[in-house]
């Protein structure tokens, strides 16, 4: 059986929902959406989970999040630090975010030798989702990136707009991912920024992607070149949808799309924390997971 990692990205604020959003019970036995997702890859073969955070919350993730994984997965952390930077630069003093996705997940480069799936830690993707990855990569004949697919009408809050990746795909494999901002439902219509037709059927990626370490010297030399050009806007993000979309562009790598028909859900505004509960709630009494997870 070929090693298989997750690794969860949770270095982020959660400015919109107004703090660490990531270790927010959700289940009944104060389970978190995270809970969720190492239980899922766990139950699919992954074998180890590395997480993405910030240093001041370590202690906070050691004590309500990674102390219930004992024996049961391999735990490592990832240090996302704004002035972990390439040679040659220095953070400016007025930034304050971190560099984005494709940073974060450069931070895990020297903790990765195998295979591993990426997802955000606020969001529930389900079972298959993780099945999906796991079946892929367990194959030693598959060297190619890949990305879960969620359909759009599935992926949007009743409470705001949200931004999404919207796939053009051939033959399974991406050609395009274009991302879509301020996307709202509304009277069962959709509606965005660009106004661009929407019905809610489009295939979206939600940051649930498949990789493999040759992954990383893409994201060193692409961090670098987004820092020559961006270094000096301080809301400006080196992110992963991005930079795929470079490797695809010029025929550097292929990437296979997943299509998974798991419930996706997330907790972008206070106001999802009550849905995303009950949608918890309907998968136990379906039987889908057990009452404690852990």
């Amino acid at each position: 059986m070929r090693d298989l990692t997750l690794l969860v990205m949770a270095a982020g604020m959660g400015s919109r929902y107004g703090g660490l959003k990531q270790l927010d019970p959700v289940g009944p036995n104060k389970e978190t959406i995270i809970d969720y997702s190492v239980y899922d890859a766990i139950r699919s073969g992954f074998n180890k989970v590395v997480f993405i955070i910030r240093e001041e919350f370590r202690s906070d993730f050691e004590d309500k999040i990674t102390s219930k994984y004992i024996d049961r997965i391999n735990v490592e952390f990832a240090i996302q630090d704004l002035n972990d930077l390439p040679s040659g630069f220095i953070c400016p003093e007025l930034r304050e975010k971190p560099w984005g996705t494709g940073q974060a997940i450069l931070s895990a480069s020297k903790i990765i030798n195998e295979p591993f799936a990426v997802i955000n830690g606020d969001d529930f993707y389900g079972k298959e989702s993780f099945s999906l990855i796991s079946e892929f990569y367990l194959e030693k004949k598959n060297t190619n990136f890949s990305m879960v697919a969620f359909k759009l009408g599935n992926t949007l809050s009743d409470f705001g707009g949200v931004s999404r990746g919207i796939c053009k795909a051939k033959n399974s494999y991406i050609e395009n991912i274009s991302e879509t901002h301020d996307i709202i439902k509304k009277n069962n219509i959709i509606s965005s920024s660009s106004n661009k037709k929407l019905d809610g059927t489009e295939p979206v990626s939600m940051n649930m992607w498949g990789f493999t370490p040759k992954l990383f010297s893409y994201l060193e030399k692409g961090f670098s070149l987004f820092l020559r050009h961006h270094m000096n806007e301080n809301k400006s993000e080196y992110l992963i949808p991005g930079e795929i979309n470079n490797l695809i562009e010029s025929n550097k790598e292929k990437v296979k799309m997943l299509q998974s028909a798991s419930t996706w859900f997330g907790v972008t505004y206070k106001e999802d924390k009550p849905f995303v509960e009950s949608k918890i709630h309907d998968l136990i009494s379906a039987g889908e997971y057990p009452a404690q997870l852990f």
